[in-house]
């Protein structure tokens, strides 16, 4: 991986160093904040109200953002993003060090969190066209899903192991990580906006431009909104603290395991992908891979065996890599650069729903139900909808290939 020729062209280097990096403290931070939660309260609503929490900012801010990151210096957006996002770990760690065990701070962070990643999202997705070569940009895509694969592999193992030996030390360390994050995104030259939309003045009218362009095509639309129910529904890592002190019985450390084990899913993929891109029958191959992710979680939900549990999070990596990385190219490769950070606002508003609310939805549905009708109800759920989904966004279903034409400006 990291002998490929574009690791050569220094700016597509750092940006690729700071978006592993990043996913690395992401990860880390993620399965801490998870485990202290519950810790703290034991209530599965508590724990669905983290990304509740993420979410409501990121969608408030979503179309906001996407107009700055189309009239900014998009690499000064990360960085200012980078400094917000210093806050939480800081906060919680140092709430830990007191032993303040009030959970409501912990919330104010994560809210924090999900503001500034309404901007970080859509930033960095627009900020990477402009950084390769547009012949580069499968490549590019599969790389960087790679990188943050294997941080999402080493993350939550090493949030785990730091959880049990210290409480504080994720925490410490995400931040540490994110000192790092903004030194590689300062190193990135190519930062500018779009020449053309620098100019253009901030109204309602621009601002819903990127939701008007998405809803003109449905293949764009069936993709993005595909991926947003799937994942809303099937989504179980809200979950994953529960099943793992309650049903599998492996505590911080056998839980961090099973958070990195989607990623170890994902990377093959993503790295098998790098060498072999997809080039035929990728609308079908997207459906497909949808509810692939929807069996495995029912699986998961079924099972009381770690190792078990653990391939079954194997696989819903795989099936959610698959829809990644067809999705991320199908949006960037039919965008004109002057509205790529618009439309990476949409979709990051989805991908938000998706993950911050389909957490919630789990922690809700697991409060009344109990995790495993919470995750089997799911896995079920994304299979239907990929079903529903072939016959409402045909055109999707009949995309043969990924080698688009460049979009209009």
């Amino acid at each position: 991986m990291i002998g490929d020729p574009l690791f050569r062209q220094p700016d597509y280097r750092r940006f690729w160093m700071m978006r592993t990096s990043a996913s690395l403290a992401m990860q880390i931070q993620s399965v801490a904040v998870g485990w202290h939660v519950y810790d703290l309260t034991d209530d599965a609503f508590a724990l669905g109200f983290i990304g509740l929490a993420q979410f409501v900012p990121a969608l408030l801010l979503a179309l906001p953002a996407g107009q700055m990151v189309d009239r900014m210096p998009r690499r000064g957006i990360l960085m200012g993003c980078i400094l917000v996002n210093m806050i939480c770990p800081a906060l919680i760690a140092a709430l830990i060090l007191a032993e303040d065990r009030m959970v409501w701070p912990i919330f104010l962070a994560v809210t924090l969190l999900g503001g500034a990643r309404a901007l970080e999202m859509p930033a960095a997705a627009a900020l990477l066209p402009g950084l390769v070569e547009r012949d580069e940009f499968r490549r590019a895509v599969a790389l960087n899903a790679s990188g943050s694969q294997a941080a999402m592999i080493m993350g939550p193992a090493i949030g785990g192991m730091l959880y049990a030996l210290d409480p504080s030390a994720p925490f410490l360390t995400c931040l540490a990580l994110l000192c790092f994050n903004w030194v590689c995104i300062y190193g990135v030259k190519r930062g500018r906006h779009a020449a053309e939309a620098k100019g253009q003045p901030v109204t309602l009218d621009s601002m819903l431009a990127g939701l008007r362009f998405i809803n003109r095509r449905p293949i764009l639309m069936g993709a993005i909104s595909l991926d947003m129910v799937a994942v809303f529904l099937g989504g179980a890592a809200a979950l994953l603290p529960i099943f793992a002190r309650d049903i599998l019985l492996v505590g911080p450390v056998g839980l961090g395991a099973l958070r990195c084990a989607p990623a170890i899913g994902a990377l093959a993929m993503a790295l098998f992908l790098a060498r072999r891109p997809l080039n035929r029958g990728v609308g079908r191959k997207l459906y497909y891979s949808v509810a692939w992710f929807g069996l495995a979680t029912i699986v998961f939900g079924l099972s009381e065996n770690f190792y078990l549990s653990f391939a079954a999070l194997v696989a819903m990596g795989l099936g959610d890599m698959i829809s990644v990385v067809i999705r991320s190219t199908l949006v960037q490769l039919s965008t004109p650069d002057s509205m790529r950070g618009r439309v990476s606002s949409v979709n990051s508003i989805f991908i938000g729903a998706s993950n911050q609310l389909g957490e919630f939805e789990s922690g809700v549905v697991a409060g009344l139900l109990g995790p495993v009708p919470s995750a089997v109800l799911g896995g079920v759920g994304t299979i239907l909808v990929a079903a529903t989904w072939t016959r409402w966004f045909k055109p999707l279903w009949e995309v043969d290939t990924l080698d688009m034409p460049p979009p209009e400006s």
